[in-house]
């Protein structure tokens, strides 16, 4: 049942994307940046781990979990050292998944030929 969860969760939100793609004139970029700003959302209004008790990797794996770490840490990090805490706290709890996404772009940009979109 759990895999069904994921399937379905994960499903609609790339299914969700694709459809802001294909349909309008939002930017790639700018359809990214309003998942991670729900994820965001979502820890800052404590759903997320509520979320996620369910839809468990549906949920966490898209972008929109990315959001929720950075909320998290960012949260974190502003209990525990105060104001500076709230500008690192995001960065320390989302530092390897930046680290590995910034060294695939640099591995695949070295592969393959980038297309603009028509």
């Amino acid at each position: 049942m759990y895999y069904l969860w994921v399937f379905l969760i994960g499903g609609l939100i790339c299914m969700l994307g694709q459809v802001l793609i294909i349909k309008t004139n939002i930017t790639s970029a700018r359809i990214l940046v309003t998942f991670v700003m729900i994820g965001v959302a979502l820890e800052a209004f404590g759903l997320f781990d509520y979320i996620s008790e369910f839809a468990r990797a549906g949920i966490n794996v898209p972008i929109i979990g990315f959001g929720a770490s950075l909320a998290k840490g960012a949260i974190a990090g502003a209990q525990s050292k105060g104001i500076i805490g709230a500008f690192t706290g995001g960065l320390e709890a989302t530092a390897g998944g930046i680290a590995a996404a910034v060294g695939f772009a640099f591995l695949f940009g070295l592969i393959f030929k980038a297309k603009t979109k028509k």
